[in-house]
């Protein structure tokens, strides 16, 4: 049979788009599956705290959502709780204070609610001092181990974390697509201004409840901060114990196209070579991120980051210099920084806080928050050596 002209280009036109169609379709990736949705609770500084069960143990556990951490833990005290023994090993973990030798408990079961994950594997670590912070017991930490598997959609208006299997997924307008640099810890370039400016390296870090921290060497390297800046002494906790620090405050920061100013710092000195610094100048934590609702899509590589109702929300400048814990039932003091407020009215290290203001009970979290009144007058019960005492000071501004 004779073809008209043009009829075989014709066939094989339609025959390689038809090929090229179904291909398209057999690579498509389907899109994202809500899998649970549940409520979180947050403690100060914004930290994300999670309810879940281990393995097949009925207890409710508490555990921080950290992108800062690398793995999943569970406390040493809830594994000797449920009378478990971890196997040892040679790895070691890193934190503000320190670095530790861990052991693990492998291939274990996390029950979150609506959401079984199996095949983690916990390493062991004390979290005395987290406890001892949020007044709370801390059980473990949710990082990268688990973060990796899913997109982790987080509403800090509704106090909902959403998680999706992973798929295509249609971001809502109005944010801002963040692509950070991600092995493990999620880094993202962020520009600071103080005495003069500067395009540097950061490590987005939910965990951290605060608004950033910056390593002494890069500071001084660069001259960064204004030679007027006050740096007021500070006691900070973390993985690994409790580190000395400053506080101050920079003029400004920005990443992507969202600015803050005036942001609250700490200065730290970085001993254990935590930022592996020049590769990383410091750490942006929760007191600003939380001002934004996200979503964490490790399997793309993408954050994306929504201003939320928190966007605007002022800082914390208050400085009294003490820090409060919670030990055996009773709210204690801390460090008491020298040449502080706190130290100026004659407060000490140990005493035991009965009230704050009109604040009476042993409710850590509502100390906290009497404390952060800037500028205001306070009156401090205390107990010491078994007798009761009154003193008043006035919180400072680190502004």
């Amino acid at each position: 049979m004779k073809r008209k002209p043009g009829t075989q280009f014709l066939f094989c036109f339609l025959l390689a788009v038809s090929i090229s169609a179904t291909a398209q379709e057999q690579f498509v990736e389907p899109p994202a599956k809500l899998l649970t949705s549940f409520r979180f609770r947050q403690l100060s500084g914004g930290v994300i705290l999670l309810k879940a069960q281990f393995a097949n143990y009925p207890d409710t556990l508490n555990f921080i959502l950290d992108t800062g951490s690398g793995g999943i833990s569970l406390d040493s005290t809830t594994v000797d709780y449920f009378k478990i023994t971890p196997t040892p090993s040679d790895m070691t973990i890193l934190g503000i204070a320190g670095i530790r030798k861990v052991s693990f408990i492998y291939n274990q079961k996390l029950r979150l609610p609506g959401l079984t994950v199996d095949s983690l594997n916990f390493h062991i670590n004390n979290y005395d001092i987290l406890t001892s912070v949020y007044g709370e017991k801390i059980d473990g930490i949710i990082g990268y181990s688990l973060l990796n598997r899913y997109i982790f959609w987080i509403n800090y208006d509704s106090l909902k974390v959403s998680i999706y299997k992973n798929g295509r997924l249609k971001y809502p307008r109005g944010g801002w697509l963040y692509e950070p640099v991600l092995r493990t810890l999620p880094v993202q370039a962020a520009r600071i201004r103080d005495a003069v400016t500067t395009n540097s390296r950061f490590l987005f870090d939910i965990g951290a409840g605060l608004c950033m921290m910056l390593n002494k060497d890069f500071i001084e390297d660069s001259n960064f901060l204004d030679k007027k800046r006050v740096l007021y002494a500070k006691e900070a906790e973390g993985v690994g114990g409790k580190i000395d620090m400053h506080m101050t405050v920079i003029k400004e920061m920005r990443m992507g196209p969202y600015r803050f100013r005036n942001i609250p710092v700490f200065v730290f000195d970085d001993t254990f070579n935590l930022t592996s610094y020049p590769y990383l100048s410091g750490i942006i934590g929760n007191d600003i991120l939380r001002r934004f609702n996200m979503i964490l899509n490790y399997s793309k590589k993408e954050f994306y980051f929504l201003p939320n109702s928190h966007y605007l929300d002022g800082f914390d400048y208050a400085y009294s210099g003490i820090e409060l814990y919670m030990v055996d039932g009773r709210v204690i003091l801390g460090d008491v920084a020298k040449g502080s407020p706190a130290e100026a009215a004659g407060l000490q290290e140990g005493d035991i806080v009965i009230g704050i203001n009109n604040v009476v009970g042993q409710n850590i979290q509502l100390f906290k928050t009497a404390l952060q009144a800037t500028g205001e007058k306070i009156k401090m019960i205390i107990s010491r050596d078994g007798d009761l005492h009154e003193y008043t000071f006035r919180i400072k501004s680190i502004m």
